[in-house]
């Protein structure tokens, strides 16, 4: 049996768990934004900041977790994912649950650090997560769940730092579920020929990969559009709205990267260009931001 540390290693190998960067800035900005719109008066700035990081990280790693055991007969059976930990027994099963559990214990700690609301929602929060790993067995719409997992950060980051939530807040949910599900649509392209052996559901199985690849830019488009309604929303300056305009420009050359008949770059605009979106999107924000407090940090 290999040590521990071996093990948990691995856990995070398999899980991407440097991916964590992908939803994380759009769950700070959601915290910067509830900030923002306090006056800069929310006491335990820090404090609430750090337990949003541990709750993040936790709620997609147990996440991770789940999808990856609940699909590892499947992975095994696609080319492109048979050495996966779990497939290819570099990870026991039994591990792998107890990791899940342990990061749901966390983040469920983590949400009762932040308040009673976030709390009693955290269950709830945790069966979204894990519902994702279930869809692809029954709705072509998976992609969109996916990205509705990743939208919920950001609101739960409003609660945690304001103790309701706000409408408002809803139009960054909905950009990063079109984001993500724009993006996850492009790598679904690459399984169409073994959803289809296997009887899966993904919008490229169900309109073919050119059609997917056109649905993931007007999902792209959606995201954008939500965006500006959110600088408009907040009153937001010149910063933010460049951010935007930085997303856009990635995003367009993101989607030039892949072509219906050519997907070897994939990996690529999933993994790259999307890591760079959600750190200049955040950089962009947050820096407008602190330019209307211009002694925020040192609060």
């Amino acid at each position: 049996m290999r040590p521990f540390w071996k093990r948990l290693c691995l856990t995070l190998e398999m899980i991407k768990f440097e991916h964590s960067i992908f939803a994380l800035p759009f769950a700070l900005t959601g915290a910067l934004l509830a900030w923002y719109d306090s006056g800069f008066q929310i006491e335990g700035l820090w404090r609430r900041f750090g337990w949003i990081v541990v709750a993040m990280v936790a709620a997609r790693s147990a996440a991770m977790t789940f999808n990856r055991l609940l699909d590892a007969r499947i992975d095994a059976r696609n080319r492109r994912t048979a050495m996966r930990h779990l497939p290819a027994g570099l990870l026991s099963v039994r591990f792998a649950w107890g990791f899940t559990a342990i990061a749901c214990l966390i983040f469920v700690a983590a949400a009762g650090e932040l308040g009673g609301l976030c709390f009693a929602l955290s269950p709830l929060a945790l069966a979204i997560l894990f519902l994702y790993s279930f869809c692809k067995r029954f709705t072509s719409l998976s992609h969109l769940v996916l990205g509705f997992c990743l939208g919920i950060a950001p609101a739960a980051a409003w609660i945690a730092m304001r103790g309701s939530l706000d409408v408002r807040i809803l139009w960054l949910t909905a950009a990063v579920m079109f984001w993500t599900a724009g993006f996850d649509v492009i790598y679904a392209c690459q399984d169409f020929e073994f959803d289809c052996a296997e009887g899966l559901f993904s919008i490229p199985r169900r309109v073919g990969i050119a059609n997917a690849l056109g649905i993931a830019r007007l999902l792209h488009l959606a995201m954008v559009g939500c965006l500006i309604a959110l600088v408009v929303t907040f009153h937001l300056g010149a910063l933010s709205m460049a951010g935007v305009a930085a997303v856009l420009l990635l995003l367009v050359y993101e989607h030039g990267l892949v072509k219906p008949n050519d997907l070897s770059r994939v990996n690529a605009a999933f993994f790259t260009v999307n890591g760079y979106v959600s750190v200049l999107f955040f950089l962009f924000w947050a820096a407008d931001i602190l330019r209307s407090r211009p002694h925020a940090l040192s609060f």
